[in-house]
């Protein structure tokens, strides 16, 4: 298929507003973020902050240690420590500027219990509301839908700022991702000009191969990564996982280092790009081959969260590993059928494994899904694959995947409610 130049712009600007830095995992900082801004409209430190947050979220905070705070987790530290030392003009990066000093008070403010948490009723999985209180003033911060996406904002109940958002409609504001398929993608990493996608590729190696290389070389996490690379030695689909999984052991343990994420995730971001960076390098692939495959694994993931949504209880490590095997497939010479088998034969495999949240386990899902993606590629490079009728696969790839976001969106809906109880004790 050719595609039109209006879809081509289209494909540019969705990739680049999904590859974005981010320091840290992106639920608790979307909720410092909120503080922060919170605190802004309040004109003073708060006396007391109150931090409502939908059941996603409160998924992805509680096991997870918030960046620059060392040992810190859970929601209420996340809003301290944003309302403490908060940039929130650095968005994702918000707390890149964060000091001892700040550190400090916050742990004192922790300790006298100054923010309380509440359990926000909404059909929104991403869904984030941060009032404060200093003396007779107040402020309110709401975000809806992406870590960023403020649609609320209030100052001495006065509201300031407000836009009209439908709690189920999941992406509003961004780029429509309607126009993404796998044969488009494919499509589209063929004929790209690299200088359109140059930069942000870049820092999307730059960045996710630094923080895999200190997950690599430093005891973080349970060491998912350096363990793969010690039990199992150095071959390359033992370090594709290792690489990935290194990264998700340091991010999700306080490293402090950014990566450029996909589809709103951080070990998604490193799951789709650290595996093909590594075979890249094996095979000689010039840099240009790597633009390219980085296209097709980065836009594969996308299509596929953009109908399952940024927060569920499937894991979305393993759409952003059936991204990396699609890429992988594609470095070894695939075309469209291999890539599309590599597709199936990934998501036949591991759609079952089910999101308990942000913590360092996600570094073994990581490599988990890896593993199955390398399996996939190879057995389409034989032309061997899962066939249609077979469980969830369907004829079409874009069957496939529909099948897939229905299961993740529509059939885990309660297994996520479950989940949420388990980890709260309820």
């Amino acid at each position: 298929m050719a595609l039109t130049k209006q879809t081509y712009q289209n494909y540019i600007a969705i990739l680049r507003e999904e590859l974005i830095p981010a320091l840290g995992c992106t639920e608790p900082i979307a909720i410092a973020y909120a503080s922060a801004k919170a605190r802004e409209l309040l004109g003073r430190f708060p006396e007391r902050i109150i931090a409502e947050c939908s059941g996603n979220i409160i998924k992805n905070v509680k096991g997870v240690v918030v960046p620059t705070t060392r040992t810190l987790r859970g929601i209420s530290a996340a809003a301290v420590i944003g309302a403490v030392g908060g940039d929130a003009s650095k968005k994702l990066e918000i707390l890149t500027g964060v000091t001892e000093e700040h550190l400090q008070a916050a742990r004192e403010l922790l300790a006298a219990g100054i923010c309380e948490e509440k359990l926000l009723v909404t059909t929104a999985k991403l869904h984030i509301i941060v009032r404060m209180y200093s003396g007779e003033h107040s402020s309110l911060v709401e975000i809806v839908h992406t870590h960023t996406g403020i649609v609320r904002m209030e100052k001495d109940g006065e509201t300031v700022f407000r836009v009209p958002f439908d709690p189920n409609v999941q992406e509003e504001g961004l780029t429509d991702r309607g126009c993404l398929s796998v044969e488009g993608i494919y499509e589209f990493a063929q004929t790209v000009d690299v200088e359109d996608v140059r930069e942000m590729l870049d820092r999307q190696i730059a960045y996710n191969t630094a923080i895999s290389e200190e997950g690599l070389h430093n005891y973080y996490g349970a060491g998912v990564g350096m363990t793969l690379m010690s039990a199992y030695g150095d071959d390359v689909k033992v370090r594709a996982r290792a690489v990935a999984a290194a990264g998700s052991d340091a991010r999700m343990s306080g490293c402090e280092l950014p990566v450029v994420i996909n589809s709103g995730s951080g070990n998604q971001g490193m799951t789709v790009s650290l595996p093909v960076i590594e075979y890249a390098n094996e095979l000689g692939a010039s840099k240009e081959k790597l633009y390219r495959a980085l296209c097709i694994s980065n836009l594969t993931a996308i299509h596929q969260k953009s109908m399952i949504g940024r927060l569920s209880a499937y894991c979305g490590a393993v759409s952003a590993a059936t991204g990396a095997g699609a890429a992988i497939a594609y470095l070894h010479g695939g075309g469209i059928e291999e890539i599309s088998q590599t597709i199936t034969n990934t998501l036949a495999n591991v759609s079952g494994i089910v999101c308990d949240g942000a913590k360092p386990s996600c570094a073994a899902k990581i490599a988990s899904s890896v593993d199955a993606a390398i399996m996939a590629f190879s057995m389409a490079m034989q032309n061997r694959g899962f066939c249609p009728g077979e469980g969830i696969v369907k004829e079409e790839i874009e069957q496939t995947i529909d099948s897939v976001s229905r299961l993740a969106k529509d059939g885990m809906r309660e297994t996520d409610e479950e989940i949420l109880k388990i980890m709260i004790g309820s």
